[in-house]
């Protein structure tokens, strides 16, 4: 991978729906994904790169679930999830957490004005589930006008098949793609 030419100032890391038991549940090779997760945390706060996280979380009563939407409605009945992201890859004080109710990133949450009011375009991208939170957030993002960048490594989905069938051949029509190494590297240009 060439040179990516980042504008770290213009940047943010999004760290979406890495709550302990979404990772517990839903990643394949947790160990590989957390590790190769907290080498680009740790290179982005070096570099002073936005890092934000996103989990998903429900008020009390879960009012915010309709019977209608199937992803969710799993969650209502069975008593929620809870809010607190893996401690191997926890924000660092400071850092913003973005509270979503649905599978996007941004659909009725506060990121998109974050990132505006930052001056923020580029959006390097990471998450679980591949097929949920990362596919949905890329696809807001593509249209927005977000210059979009998905971490290959640090994206997990319990359906291998979807995971290769976004990567190889829907993500790249949306974004770059490539591995947390690439990354790295170009933020130690």
């Amino acid at each position: 991978m060439s040179d990516l030419k980042l504008d770290i100032a213009h940047s943010a890391l999004l760290v979406m729906d890495f709550q302990t038991a979404v990772v517990e549940g839903y990643a394949i090779d947790q160990d590989r994904l957390l590790a190769a997760t907290d080498g680009v945390i740790a290179a982005a706060r070096h570099r002073g790169m936005r890092v934000i996280y996103v989990v998903v979380a429900f008020r009390a009563g879960f009012p915010e679930i309709s019977p209608y939407n199937k992803v969710f409605s799993a969650f209502k009945a069975s008593g929620g999830i809870a809010a607190e992201v893996h401690p191997r890859i926890a924000p660092a004080a400071g850092e913003i957490i973005v509270t979503k109710r649905r599978v996007s990133a941004f659909l009725g949450t506060d990121l998109d004005m974050i990132l505006r009011s930052n001056g923020i375009h580029t959006l390097v991208m990471c998450g679980v589930v591949t097929s949920g939170v990362v596919l949905s957030t890329l696809c807001h993002a593509s249209d927005s006008d977000y210059r979009v960048l998905v971490l290959r490594d640090c994206c997990s989905d319990i359906d291998q098949s979807a995971h290769a069938l976004l990567m190889e051949r829907v993500f790249p029509r949306h974004a770059t793609i490539l591995t947390s190494i690439e990354l790295i590297h170009n933020l130690k240009v």
